[in-house]
């Protein structure tokens, strides 16, 4: 018979902890917690020093009872639950509702899934920390007051199904007001000149850009028209070009630290198509163990939910030791890195985001993952070695051409030492560590100019955010947690307060109603400020620094008197609806157009009555390939465009791809597909066999 039981969250969790242990310990899991404030109403006493009433949540009855069987039988109890408040939490609440008798629990934590993390931290047990159980409540009970009171006024004022929360309507309200920003700027017109030049005698090409006249740099807007460009090359006609200054310097490239939560999201939406909620589950599966064969379960990385750059001594060792051996000497640095963790409110008992052995790299490993499990793997295994390596080394060439009075200049690079590189390059194509030859040339030498190149520009406006960037700012500003980012981006998705649209967040009407609702009548509910704040005294009560009920009742306090203004001022909005020429099928009365949740519809002008509807269907104009119908414009879910048949679900045809009326030159198909990427938008032949390709840009046909 067993002696001690350790009880964790998951199944999986508890298959690869059972691994390390003996016959003494039972390792069992809870799915989860088990307790939480009711889902039918409010469940926070705000006259009783905001008591909660926490209630067994659905279905989790029997597992308590399974556990305090076993508990009866064992002489301790060991809390093995996440690291962090949620994971303090979840264990307290399973003491709670157990029974477990103090004497018996013993609460352990550990970074990494491994037999040696295991073994050390049951022989260096600490107590339940109430203070992280204290500020997960007050975080829970904050996040309740807010939605449990203002999602009602939403309902009734604007449309039944809305919701609000603290770090959604930050994330909302970011949004909204950067597409504000988009629609009220108005672009400038402004003109680059670049020489297209090459040294005598020598076919390479070159080019430099003009950045000064008589001695004085051009701004950004400089050359703000046409017509300035064209007299400058104008005045270029006859001028001679020589080389008036050539500057060398050696250019040294950091790594970038390991992955936090925040950073890990960031980079895999970048560089792998992830979305945060995604590489989330993938890293908890990676956390919590996979099947590596006769091995069994092994957890692969340390866990994911961290704001901290802390490396462990030992895995900086086995780093250094696994760089040393396969890449040699030259590629470790003078001396091993340390870096310090810059984000607000960081954890630094916790550990970065790394693999629990570098010496179980990628290719080794990668029958046993799948496709998603190696590409995340792949990830996080290179940025924590590459974050281990020697600096790369590049040779910084700028050549300094003078024509006239004019000043061009020629910018060149060469990577003397890949260093880092060797295993991880930053986000994209690393422009950073581009190579970029100039010609070897001699100071007063003369070039030949080939062509100049007046090139119109106009400013942008900041880009929409995508996930990346979203998630970025809301760490850069200290609001929310690494647990927080997913979440609140699923919520905003769900309830169509956004949708994303080329991997860009655009806000839907009712998003925009909403954000728009909450500044004026809640506006520290929305403000980054006050809300950075609360989480800054959120860590203070974690630490044992600060008061919880007294944070609840200085966030209540005002919010329930806003609450009540509120109530009386906002006037409802009702529907907007547009009349059509259209008539009910039902009843014959005249149908409207309304605005929904998954956009506009047809509805009857005489409901209630009749609740008759119909979708509007946004025709392209292209027959259906696989049957009689045509292919409409349609909206998925998520907010997402998509093409499918008007006659579904009769018929499946379904594309991403936007279709275009244009018949291919090539094979002779009736239709193209519009593609687009962050770096080109191109058309293509809707059959997948033909090479046809046409640059939406420029119209250069590609076959």
């Amino acid at each position: 018979m067993s002696k001690f039981l350790v009880i964790v969250e998951s199944p999986t969790k508890a298959k690869t902890i059972n691994r390390f242990l003996g016959d003494s310990y039972t390792v069992k899991n809870s799915l989860g917690h088990v307790r939480d404030l009711p889902v039918s109403k409010l469940g926070v006493d705000v006259k009783n020093n905001f008591q909660p009433t926490y209630q067994i949540i659905k279905g989790k009855s029997k597992v308590i009872k399974e556990l305090q069987k076993i508990v009866k039988k064992v002489d301790k109890v060991y809390i093995a639950t996440d690291q962090d408040r949620e994971g303090e939490a979840i264990g307290w609440h399973l003491i709670e509702s157990i029974s477990i008798p103090s004497k018996k629990i013993e609460r352990i934590v550990f970074h990494e899934i491994t037999k040696q993390a295991i073994e050390k931290a049951i022989k260096n047990p600490r107590q339940i920390d109430m203070h992280l159980i204290n500020a997960q409540q007050a975080r829970r009970i904050l996040d309740r007051l807010v939605g449990y009171k203002l999602s009602p006024l939403l309902a009734k004022k604007i449309r039944r199904g809305l919701s609000a929360g603290r770090v959604q309507s930050i994330a909302l309200r970011l949004i909204v007001d950067r597409e504000k920003e988009i629609e009220a700027f108005k672009a400038q017109e402004y003109w680059t000149i670049k020489a297209n030049l090459k040294k005598e005698k020598e076919e390479e090409i070159f080019n430099a850009l003009l950045i000064a006249k008589q001695g004085k740099k051009y701004e950004k807007l400089g050359i703000a028209s046409e017509k300035q460009a064209l007299e400058i090359t104008e005045d270029l006609s006859d001028a001679t070009y020589k080389v008036s200054k050539i500057n060398k310097k050696e250019k040294k490239q950091k790594p970038l630290p390991p992955f936090t939560t925040s950073t890990l999201q960031q980079d895999a939406w970048q560089k792998l198509s992830f979305s945060a909620k995604r590489t989330m589950v993938i890293a908890q599966q990676l956390y919590e163990g996979i099947s590596l064969g006769e091995k069994g379960n092994e957890g692969l990385i340390t866990y994911m939910r961290t704001d901290s750059l802390n490396v462990a001594v030992s895995a900086r060792k086995e780093a250094n030791d696994y760089i040393s051996e396969k890449y040699g000497k030259e590629y470790l640095p003078a001396n091993q890195r340390i870096y310090k963790t810059k984000s607000k409110g960081a954890q630094e008992a916790h550990e970065a985001i790394r693999p629990t052995s570098v010496f179980k790299a990628p290719e080794l490993i990668q029958k046993h993952l799948d496709t998603n499990q190696f590409k995340l793997y792949n990830l996080i295994w290179q940025r924590f070695l590459a974050s281990q390596m020697a600096d790369a080394i590049l040779d910084i060439t700028s050549i300094d051409i003078q024509a006239k009075k004019y000043l061009f200049r020629a910018s060149g690079q060469v990577v003397r030492f890949k260093g880092f590189n060797r295993v991880y390059t930053d986000v994209g194509n690393n422009k950073k560590t581009t190579e970029n030859l100039l010609p070897l040339l001699r100071l007063n030498e003369e070039v030949s100019l080939l062509k100049l190149l007046p090139e119109q520009h106009f400013t942008l406006p900041s880009p929409r955010y995508n996930e990346a960037s979203l998630i970025k700012t809301l760490e850069k500003y200290g609001i929310g947690r690494p647990s927080t980012y997913a979440p609140t981006i699923s919520t905003i998705l769900y309830r169509n307060y956004v949708r994303l649209d080329e991997k860009r967040f655009f806000p839907e009407k009712i998003g925009i109603m909403v954000s728009d609702l909450l500044v004026k009548y809640f506006p520290d509910i929305v403000d980054i400020d006050f809300t950075a704040q609360m989480e800054t005294d959120l860590d203070e009560i974690a630490h044992g620094k600060g008061e919880w009920v007294k944070l609840l009742q200085n966030f209540y306090e005002p919010f329930e008197k806003t609450l009540r203004i509120a109530e009386e001022k906002i006037v409802k909005i009702k529907a907007p609806t547009k009349p059509t020429d259209k008539k009910c099928k039902t009843c014959g009365s005249m149908m409207v157009i309304k605005d929904g949740r998954f956009g506009e519809f047809f509805a009857c002008s005489a409901f209630p009555k009749c609740k008759y509807t119909e979708p509007i269907l946004k025709k392209t104009g292209i027959k259906c390939p696989l049957c009689d119908g045509f292919v409409i414009e349609r909206i998925s879910r998520r907010r997402k465009v998509f093409y499918g048949c008007s006659n579904y679900p009769k018929c499946h045809f379904v594309s991403w791809d936007k279709p275009v009326l244009e018949p291919c030159p090539l094979c002779g198909a009736k239709y193209l597909v519009e593609k687009k990427s962050k770096k080109k938008s191109y058309l293509k032949c809707a059959k997948k066999e033909c090479t046809y390709q046409k640059q939406l840009d420029s119209n250069q046909e590609v076959k």
